[in-house]
């Protein structure tokens, strides 16, 4: 039995209403009426609410009507093995159609009538997000990003930019776990400084080592470790960081018009990455304050995190898919500052050619070099 989700619809013509970052408002691609998000909340809350109630009612139903004609079914299997446990069926309430997802799916658009849905639980209770950050930029602005993307990159092949297919552009809001606490602890560096003097025909280089220790404590706020085990950690490292400032009440909506997951990695799961990053912070600001030496190293760090407490936050990420060559690129747009991240392929051909003219110029310079030195009568 499929699983009643909501349609969030203009309540002036019943289009489908979708988020717009620009206006900050819901909008309307048919009557062009636009609602701000909490009469939209107001109005969609109750249905929400139904639309549960509707699918444990279904279920309860299918239970008690069980018995029913004897059809030979013995041929049909319902056994999707492996995937059984992570897809959901849910009924499109504007068309009636049934939509398979997996099931960190929250947010979605019927593939039939393009209406925009929320699926009903996947954000109540302990999986409430406690914050979200609306999308600032456009499926456009996206797009305009990957093109300049392309630009001046010298070892890109010269057909690709051209050629390759946008096989698929999404905005998802990506669940995010927050940490707050506080560090303290102590970072012992290696630090040296170089002295350069002359003496006769001989120039002197003297290095002077040092042991320098830096200790303290550090207050962190909303330290962000992505929740989702689909997206790939080092896009969403990259694409920081966020303007907080911005940072909303959870409301779902925020949600139509865009793709939204829950978490499918806990907190408890996320906290070795959150230490990590904490640790990697504290070693540079207290790397900051060691000036006056060549090189700074750290040799050894002892962190103590204390009063960490995690906050669940949905993050405004456009994903973008291309191919070229029988390959796939993905590439990751911040739906906020718009910082752009992604791979592209390497022309083996220009890469050579850079190669061998470096290698040519390095030869010159050191021939230009050597010949100086032997003419000032050094060599």
């Amino acid at each position: 039995m499929a699983t009643q989700v909501t349609n969030y619809q203009c309540p002036a013509c019943m289009g489908p209403l979708h988020f717009t970052g620009e206006s900050g408002r819901l909008e309307c691609d048919y009557c062009g009426s636009s609602f701000n998000t909490a009469e939209i909340e107001a109005l969609y809350g109750e249905k929400e609410a139904n639309a549960v109630e509707a699918a444990q009612n279904a279920a309860e139903a299918e239970e008690a009507t069980a018995d029913g004609p004897d059809w030979d079914t013995s041929g049909l299997s319902e056994d999707w093995g492996a995937d059984a446990g992570s897809i959901k069926a849910y009924c499109c309430p504007s068309c009636g159609a049934e939509l398979l997802c997996d099931a960190t799916t929250a947010a979605t658009s019927c593939p039939y009538c393009g209406n925009p849905s929320v699926i009903p639980g996947q954000f109540s209770g302990v999986l409430k997000p406690d914050f979200v950050l609306p999308f600032k930029l456009s499926k456009e602005d996206a797009i305009k990003a990957l093109k300049k993307h392309y630009l001046k990159k010298p070892l890109l092949p010269s057909t690709f930019s051209k050629a390759n297919h946008l096989e698929e552009i999404k905005g998802v809001y990506v669940p995010f776990w927050m940490y707050d606490g506080k560090a303290s602890g102590s970072v012992q560096f290696h630090a040296t400084t170089v002295h350069k003097y002359t003496s006769g025909d001989y120039e002197i280089t003297e290095t002077s080592h040092y042991d320098v220790r830096r200790a303290g404590s550090i207050a962190f706020e909303k330290i962000p470790v992505d929740a989702s085990s689909k997206m790939p950690d080092d896009y969403m490292d990259s694409i920081e960081p966020y303007d907080y400032a911005e940072l909303k009440p959870f409301s779902t909506a925020y949600l139509p018009g865009f793709m939204a997951d829950k978490y499918d990695v806990t907190a408890e799961q996320s906290i070795e990455r959150a230490n990590e990053r904490v640790k990697q912070s504290t070693e540079d600001v207290f790397a900051d304050t060691v000036t006056g030496y060549a090189t700074v190293v750290p040799e050894s760090t002892s962190i103590q995190l204390k009063n960490g407490k995690a906050k669940y936050a949905l993050y405004p990420v456009w994903m973008l898919t291309t191919s070229w060559n029988g390959n796939n690129y993905i590439f990751a747009m911040n739906g906020q500052t718009g910082k752009f991240v992604g791979d592209l392929p390497v022309d083996k051909g220009a890469a050579c050619k850079w190669a061998v003219g470096l290698t040519v110029v390095c030869s010159i310079l050191v021939y230009i070099v050597a010949w100086i030195l032997w003419f000032a009568g050094i060599l």
